[in-house]
């Protein structure tokens, strides 16, 4: 049985009744430890503990370390293993050793995971901590992406979701091309770890990758979401759900292209109007009336 699922029985009621098995998405901790400092003097701190479905596990530390800009090369891991010798379930813990030239201040990286946390405690203090990460980044201005592009990347991506075929309990994150082509994806019962995981994986193998294709979300676009994939460089995020207002401030201000309620052959453009080839001449100035 893929670790993803599990079964357990049910009690149909309506036109089908009856009892019968039903597969449900797995959710299972996450913890996530650091391993850091010079050869004669390694220290270990937690940094995270998510709720996740289990599966690309490593991906899904390197794109939240990554994104939280605790690393910035792949060179800078040294190992990621599974901490098997703990009370708790095997592969729930994962150690993740640094390089010994990484230096980690423990306190700015505590302050900003406050700062940036998706419960909403003070929008300023998080626009303030991701421009601190992002102030060197830029996003490619001469991607264009068809608008056929966008309309049909929802079905392509929920066509490739096999665990959500099974349960409907999942969030995916998949990376077009301009012509709507499916290049990669991952799904994970939360939105944070399914990008995690897509950035993670090309993190390791092509970081091109994301800076030349376009991301969509099977739900709803946070802050939070908006601020990993700027981290990552993907010049634009659409969305089969709404985006939130401080999700759209942040796009605005690094001119990220944002895209929300992409279904029935529709959606709406927040941000970045002119990376899409539309049939509306209107520039980015124009568009947002400044």
């Amino acid at each position: 049985m893929n670790t993803s699922v599990q079964a357990t029985r049910i009690v149909k009621v309506g036109a089908h009744q009856g009892t019968t098995t039903d597969l449900l998405a797995v959710e299972e901790p996450l913890e996530i430890r650091l391993a850091y400092g010079s050869a004669q003097n390694r220290k270990q701190i937690s940094v995270s503990v998510t709720m996740r479905t289990p599966g690309y596990d490593f991906e899904l530390a390197l794109g939240f370390l990554f994104t939280e800009g605790i690393i910035q090369q792949f060179e800078q891991i040294e190992k990621i293993r599974y901490c098997q010798s703990e009370q708790s379930q095997h592969n729930n813990v994962l150690k993740v050793e640094l390089s010994t030239q990484v230096n980690i201040d423990v306190q700015k990286l505590q302050r900003n995971f406050y700062s940036t946390s998706s419960c909403g405690i003070c929008g300023k203090a998080s626009i303030e901590a991701v421009d601190t990460l992002c102030s060197n980044l830029s996003l490619r201005n001469d991607f264009i992406i068809k608008e056929s592009a966008i309309h049909q990347a929802p079905q392509q991506l929920k066509e490739a979701q096999v665990v959500f075929k099974h349960t409907g309990g999942l969030h995916a994150a998949g990376l077009f091309d301009a012509a709507g082509n499916l290049l990669l994806w991952r799904e994970d019962i939360g939105r944070h770890n399914a990008l995690d995981k897509l950035i993670g994986a090309c993190f390791a193998k092509d970081r091109e990758l994301l800076r030349s294709s376009f991301l969509l979300l099977s739900g709803r676009v946070s802050f939070e979401l908006v601020q990993k994939a700027l981290m990552a460089e993907i010049p634009c995020i659409a969305a089969v759900g709404a985006p939130s207002h401080l999700a759209v401030h942040l796009a605005q201000s690094y001119r990220m292209t944002l895209i929300g309620f992409v279904r029935e052959q529709r959606f709406n453009i927040y941000s970045g109007i002119s990376r899409l080839a539309i049939n509306q001449n209107l520039t980015d100035q124009e568009y947002y009336g400044r």
